[in-house]
């Protein structure tokens, strides 16, 4: 069931989170704004956080019933997080996958659905652009984007802000959670589906510093793209 005076698709956004506690709220509601007008709901799904992030996701859900939580005991991991949300919001027409850093700005989504909605593609990426992290950290950023673009026909600015359809949803879920999909970007491009890219500009984190260590950040770039290349097999 829609609000009054919503109308299209419901959007399902799913978030992982992971020591966010300080940017949650504001989240919450620039996503709302975002989407006024539109059918929509939030899960945030908590990775076994270490800072009060449940805490303050239970507060927004208490407070807004489009906002649902989900805690996992053990930390899976960003990919894992998401395929974990994707499966249980099986009630939308139309997902989105945001981090919950702000970096993705959530006032872009609604491009990423416009796109969608035109109907010749399965899926739509933000296009990274922007000087949100450090040189070094963007070169090797995409390189790792156009090494796994080339294995998968990804566009080689694809990364996990994205909307997509029923089909490469489901495909996602299966590919993560059964499969062994290491990257919820690379198990799109394992769905087979047409998919676009629109460049948005991404913002540097406005607290706080990246979990992602570089030595964490090579060895899931690593492990990626030995699963993408098996994938072509």
């Amino acid at each position: 069931m829609t609000a009054r005076g919503e109308a299209g698709p419901r959007v399902a956004v799913v978030v992982p989170v992971h020591g966010n506690e300080a940017t949650l709220a504001e989240l919450a509601d620039r996503l709302g704004a975002a989407l006024a007008g539109r059918p929509w709901r939030l899960r945030l799904v908590v990775d076994a956080s270490p800072d009060a992030s449940a805490a303050v996701a239970r507060t927004l859900a208490a407070a807004d019933a489009r906002i649902a939580v989900t805690e996992l005991a053990v930390n899976v991991g960003q990919h894992a997080a998401l395929a974990h949300g994707l499966a249980e919001e099986a009630a939308a027409d139309v997902w989105v996958c945001l981090d919950a850093d702000l970096q993705d700005p959530p006032e872009a989504v609604p491009l990423l659905l416009d796109r969608l909605a035109a109907g010749d593609v399965a899926a739509v990426f933000a296009g990274r652009r922007g000087r949100y992290e450090s040189p070094l950290r963007r070169l090797t950023g995409t390189l790792h984007r156009r090494v796994a673009g080339r294995l998968t026909g990804l566009p080689p600015d694809a990364g996990a802000f994205l909307a997509m359809g029923p089909a490469v949803r489901a495909a996602v879920v299966t590919a993560v959670r059964e499969q062994g999909a290491p990257s919820v970007v690379l198990a799109v491009g394992r769905a087979g589906r047409p998919v676009a890219s629109v460049p948005v500009v991404r913002d540097r984190r406005p607290v706080g510093r990246s979990a992602w260590t570089a030595r964490a950040r090579l060895r899931q770039s690593l492990g990626s793209l030995a699963w993408a290349v098996r994938a072509r097999r």
